[in-house]
């Protein structure tokens, strides 16, 4: 009988209990927000430059760890399979945003109306939109380790789309969002790609090159990286609670429409995830890249998303409260699509 390893035993942890802190977190925010409306106006007035200090360090916390997985040195054995790179490109760039943008619109505006004021419906679709135009560039790391994913590859998916984002990201959200009626500065913009992309970014690697030399690569994987494994879960937690102390009030004023907003964000995951995945069996991948390429689509950077949000509309706006709900469906949402992924793993055992 095989025994699990730390790395198993972390997982499953982490698939078993992480929904439940999330929900609590959440909740606990909602009781302190409410229970002692200083703590918000406190932390509404901690920002530089229109953005949450706390939150600023707690995502640092959370993203420098996966960053410090992140080998730039895997780009050169892109060409030996760039299907799965090319699938993950088209489905993030060209098809997630306007379809996130697509689905917020159709319910937040339409299926909704009655439900939803349209000052309302307007923020809560620029948040949308934030959590459409920013993919994953963290957390499928741990999606892809779930479905068994070839590590090198997910690790040049990533890499790749760290620098693409640098490039889309604006220019999407601002043509969005522009289409929203919503001003945004593109300095806003990019000072929050500075903050929460390059800086980490260049942190991990830099890191990397540092440890590697001195302690060499098999203690950078194997001993270095785990020692933060817990690091990005105690960052996420904390976060989950200053957002949702700030956004008390409006959670309290308007619980109905934390389910309204899920709606359209739930099944723009699962449509977004269909296509890549599907398009990468039609390619006849494997399914340790196939898999992957659907989870990275599927899934949101949503520390970028909410920092982004609480830079340009504030920290107790509707955008940032729908950025939060991005959040709250993310982890339950994205367990399900792995178990929907190792369920169909048959469908990638193609004949010679």
């Amino acid at each position: 009988m095989r025994h699990k390893s730390g790395e198993d035993r972390g997982i499953s942890f982490f698939q078993t209990y992480l929904s439940v802190w999330v929900l609590l977190c959440m909740a606990a925010g909602i009781l302190i927000g409410h229970a002692f409306p200083a703590v918000p106006q406190v932390l509404a007035r901690l920002q530089i430059a229109g953005i949450s200090v706390p939150i600023a360090v707690l995502i640092w916390i959370m993203i420098y760890p996966m960053m410090l997985k992140v080998d730039f040195e895997s780009i050169r054995k892109v060409g030996e399979n760039p299907k799965g790179l090319f699938v993950t490109w088209v489905v993030n760039w060209l098809i997630k945003p306007f379809t996130m943008y697509g689905f917020a619109y159709l319910f937040l505006f339409v299926v909704f109306r009655n439900a939803i004021a349209p000052d309302l419906a307007t923020q809560y679709l620029a948040g949308a939109v934030l959590l459409g135009a920013a993919p994953c560039t963290a957390m499928v790391f741990v999606w892809s380790t779930l479905v068994h994913g070839n590590p090198a590859y997910t690790v040049v998916q990533v890499a790749t789309n760290d620098l693409i984002i640098l490039a889309a990201f604006v220019p999407i959200v601002k043509f969005l969002l522009g289409v929203s009626r919503v001003d945004v500065p593109y300095r806003t913009l990019f000072v929050s790609i500075v903050l929460f992309v390059v800086i980490p970014l260049a942190a991990g690697i830099l890191t990397r090159l540092a440890v590697t030399k001195r302690r060499g690569r098999d203690y950078l994987e194997n001993v270095f990286v785990h020692r933060f494994d817990h690091v990005t879960t105690a960052g996420l937690l904390l976060t989950l609670v200053i957002i949702f102390c700030s956004q008390a009030a409006v959670i309290l004023a308007n619980p109905l429409h934390i389910v309204l907003i899920a709606v359209p964000l739930i099944l723009q995951t699962f449509f977004i995830f269909g296509i890549g995945y599907l398009a990468c069996r039609a390619l006849k991948l494997p399914f340790d890249i196939a898999a992957p390429a659907g989870m990275i689509g599927a899934s949101n950077f949503f520390e970028l998303s909410v920092a982004v949000a609480v830079a340009l509309f504030g920290t107790t706006s509707p955008a940032a409260l729908a950025t939060t709900v991005g959040v709250l469906t993310e982890v339950p949402v994205m367990l399900t699509l792995v178990r929907i992924a190792n369920a169909t793993k048959g469908w990638f055992r193609y004949e010679a």
